[in-house]
């Protein structure tokens, strides 16, 4: 492992001279050279590369070799690479079931876990890798609470399958379920789809939760552009790995930290992305959460406001029907940027990680104009998808502090009827498979909040259920939970205050009229202000569903999903 730039002398200013050297550090030095580190290596900035790969997902059963690459250019670049492992969630797996609740909480200790590494082990840099949905923002709140010179990179995403000559991903399979319950199709049509639908390693295919966040970190600024369209087993995401690798060493070098670039402009960016995208509910909650670790106001009604100003340019899954991959042989999301950026749509002054701005980047690159591209999933600025994005934030007296809705196509943007309350997702789910659901029904399903799960569900299988029972366009679902990036249809979720912190939604009954109003932005009920809090005091208190271990902790932990549902405390009240 040659050094050859470092001259063989550490500099005392990076955080790693603290346990290479001097004499008092030798048996430290020792337990390094256990591991084949040499003297080169200890003179050199040590980069830590954390590396969520397991065999729980295919969205992370490759990063092995994705972190590999990334090692090897660390080494190659005059770095002192240090792999570190730490965990994931496979949301697609947990899905459904109570598993589903560990999933954002697997946020937090992926944030835990790196920053508890580069803390304990004096690490110079990182490069974190992400794969499932909760893999991105866990990394990028690494990066930002230890304020490291870092680098992000995505693991990619998988190919779509192929089922009676049309490609078909997860979300067709979850919609599948409804749809055998419909007697729409048969078991054996869904055991061949499910045969067929994930062919290989890398993230779900759409611009569902992970595509989005991966999509996101180039317009935040952590990721350089064009890195995150890439397939998972493509040659060229071994190539932005290995790229990901070398950007690190010089952001060591040149002390280029996540303070350095991320600013309140850099999130107003990555909104007009995601609305622009049709990116899932999910980055509100995500970007929240990363606003309050680096301590930037940002309101959950500032995601509205960008959202109708910027129009919706791109239609992929779930609204659509192509995936990343069709996005990436374009251009990838640089494409979708420069757009914006023509548009005046970008701040193109933003700083990224690779020392420049946003607009310079964009500017040199040799991208194609929207209107010069012969696609029927990408629209221009001036003749888009929709005139504004696909976010809406609603409030009311059902969500007085805000709940989110993802427009995904041509869905009615009113819907009025009566509420069916459910106390948490298996109910609503027996519901939903017993055939009960009648169009005009508002499904509210509870006690699925940050708190109250706790760890806020994602609920595809219901949502699934329902549109493959062809009820997407005339039946409302609503929840203090979440619901999944391949969610499509009148989907509401993040519903704040939730139930167990006595919000509203804690006071709805069966047959109160529920009023959603997209365009005036309201999610109501026909209950007076008077009459809710009378059904609040007398409603009896839910006993915790977990009372120790992890569940209990980050229950008692999570704050509002308003405010992004961040555990740390040292993270910005919103």
């Amino acid at each position: 492992m040659s050094k050859e730039t470092m001259g063989g002398e550490k500099d005392p200013e990076l955080p790693s001279s603290e346990v290479t050297e001097g004499v008092e550090r030798a048996p430290h030095r020792a337990m390094f050279r256990a591991m084949g580190y040499d003297d080169d290596d200890l003179s050199a900035p040590m980069i830590g590369v954390a590396n969520p790969a397991a065999d729980i997902t295919p969205c992370n059963v490759h990063l092995d070799d994705v972190a590999q690459s990334a090692y090897d250019a660390v080494d190659e670049t005059d770095g002192m690479p240090i792999e570190f492992g730490t965990i994931t969630i496979s949301d697609a797996i947990s899905m459904g079931t109570e598993g589903m609740k560990a999933s954002l909480t697997s946020r937090e200790i992926i944030a835990d876990s790196v920053e508890l590494v580069a803390f304990g082990e004096h690490m110079d840099g990182l490069v974190t890798i992400g794969g499932c949905d909760k893999n991105m923002p866990g990394m990028m709140m690494a990066m930002i609470r230890t304020d490291l010179p870092s680098v992000f990179l995505y693991g990619g995403s998988i190919m779509p399958g192929e089922h009676e000559g049309r490609e078909v991903t997860i979300q067709n399979v979850f919609e599948g379920v409804g749809a055998v319950a419909e007697g729409e199709m048969s078991e054996e049509e869904l055991d061949e789809m499910e045969r067929h639908a994930c062919p290989g390693a890398g993230s779900c295919g759409g611009m569902f939760t992970a595509n989005t966040m991966a999509s996101l970190s180039e317009a935040l600024g952590f990721a350089p552009l064009g890195s995150a369209s890439a397939p998972a087993e493509a040659d060229e995401r071994y190539e932005v790995a290995r790229e990901a690798g070398e950007l690190a060493v010089e952001v060591v070098r040149e002390r280029r930290r996540p303070s350095d670039y991320l600013t309140k402009e850099s999130f107003e960016n990555a909104i007009a992305l995601q609305v622009a995208i049709g990116g899932s509910t999910n980055a509100v909650l995500h970007l929240l959460a990363l606003a309050a670790e680096a301590d930037i106001d940002l309101d959950i009604e500032e995601f509205d406001e960008i959202s109708r100003k910027t129009p919706k340019i791109a239609d992929l899954q779930p609204g659509g029907e192509k995936v990343m991959n069709d996005l990436h042989e374009v251009g990838g999301v640089p494409v979708v940027l420069n757009a914006l950026h023509e548009a005046g749509l970008l701040h193109s002054d933003a700083l990224t990680v690779t020392g420049n701005t946003i607009g310079e980047e964009l500017d040199a690159m040799d991208l194609p104009s929207l209107d010069d591209l012969d696609v029927d999933y990408l629209y221009s600025v001036d003749d888009p998808k929709n005139e504004q994005g696909a976010i809406r934030i609603l409030t009311g007296n059902l969500a007085p502090d805000g709940a989110v809705l993802k427009v995904t196509g041509e869905e009615d943007l009113r819907h009025e009827g009566p509420a069916r309350v459910f106390e948490n997702e298996e109910e609503a789910m027996k519901y939903v498979q017993e055939g009960h659901v009648e169009a005009g029904d508002a499904i509210c399903i509870r006690n699925e909040g940050p708190q109250g799960g706790p760890g806020m569900r994602e609920m595809l299988g219901v949502t699934s259920a329902v549109a493959g029972q062809g009820h997407a366009e005339d039946v409302a679902l609503f929840t203090d939970g979440r619901f999944s990036g391949a969610t499509r249809g009148f989907s509401i979720g993040h519903v704040a205050p939730e139930a167990a912190a006595d919000g509203p939604i804690a006071a709805l009954e069966d047959g109160d009229i529920v009023t959603i109003d997209v365009e005036e932005r309201t999610l109501a009920f026909d209950v007076s202000d008077e009459e809710i809090e009378r059904r609040l005091d007398e409603r009896e208190e839910p006993e915790p569903n977990y009372t120790n271990g992890v569940m209990a902790k980050y229950g008692r932990l999570f704050g509002s999903a308003a405010n992004g549902a961040v555990t740390n405390p040292g993270a910005k009240e919103q």
